[in-house]
């Protein structure tokens, strides 16, 4: 089932599912772990898989960087560079590829573990879920893409005071700001994330790829620019066999079948 010290990776039909399984170090990230995150994120970016499913193992979602690890580098900076550079790898791999990634945030999210938490396309929080950015508590600065998905999500102003505050929201907080898409009662979040993962898995993945890819261009891009990439890729969905298939099945007043 898995091929990692930090993580356990499962794969069942087209859902990946990866549980970040540091339990005892509240899944803190150290080199390991985001090495590994980013390898898990290579082995998803592949047509066979149309849902990837991140949580984490115990009480703790992610509780960000491993202090305790980092301190030990003999050079700290170097260090962290290095985990920052596979955690953003893998950021950039789950953002691109055509798979949806669901986060399903069943406790603490704090520092990197925050960051990662929101760059799901779709974020589930189990009710006793918290979400804290704890940089600055201790003298860094953000990482994890929080610094661009945040300001996009939320806004300049509620993000400085995420970040310069390190303010806790707690998962109903966090969906009222737009940060998470659905609150589940703490011991339903495993089954309806399961649900969920389900429910996007009978989906196109080309289709769902289209979407994560207009979205993460649309506020580099102009109107032309972006409504020209609208047209090319929806009429590369309209030669694709998903294409087909669902226009065809409409048609026929059938479910499209777009295994």
């Amino acid at each position: 089932m898995s091929d990692y010290q930090t993580l356990s990776f499962e794969q069942t039909g087209a859902i990946a599912r990866i549980t970040l399984n540091r339990p005892d170090a509240a899944n803190g990230m150290n080199a390991t772990m985001t090495r590994e995150l980013a390898a898990a994120a290579a082995r998803c970016d592949v047509p066979a898989t149309k849902v990837v499913l991140i949580t984490g193992a115990g009480r703790f979602f992610c509780a960000g960087g491993d202090l305790k690890d980092f301190s030990s580098a003999p050079s700290r900076g170097a260090h962290i560079k290095g985990v920052a550079d596979d955690l953003h790898r893998a950021i950039s791999t789950f953002a691109r590829c055509d798979a949806v990634v669901i986060t399903a945030v069943n406790g603490t999210a704090a520092g990197a573990g925050f960051s990662l938490a929101v760059t799901g396309d779709l974020v589930l929080a189990a009710e006793s879920a918290s979400f804290t950015m704890a940089y600055t508590r201790v003298g860094l600065s953000p990482d994890g893409s929080s610094s661009y998905y945040l300001p996009r999500l939320i806004g300049i102003a509620r993000t400085k005071q995420l970040m310069l505050t390190n303010r806790t929201l707690s998962a109903t907080e966090a969906a009222d700001w737009g940060l998470v898409t659905e609150v589940v009662p703490t011991d339903t979040l495993a089954a309806r994330a399961d649900e969920l993962a389900e429910q996007m898995a009978a989906t196109s993945a080309g289709s769902n790829g289209g979407v994560k890819t207009l979205l993460l261009d649309t506020f580099g891009n102009g109107l032309e620019q972006q409504m020209e990439l609208e047209s090319r890729l929806i009429a590369a969905r309209a030669e694709s066999a998903d294409g087909r298939e669902g226009v065809d099945a409409f048609l026929a007043k059938r479910r499209a079948d777009f295994a």
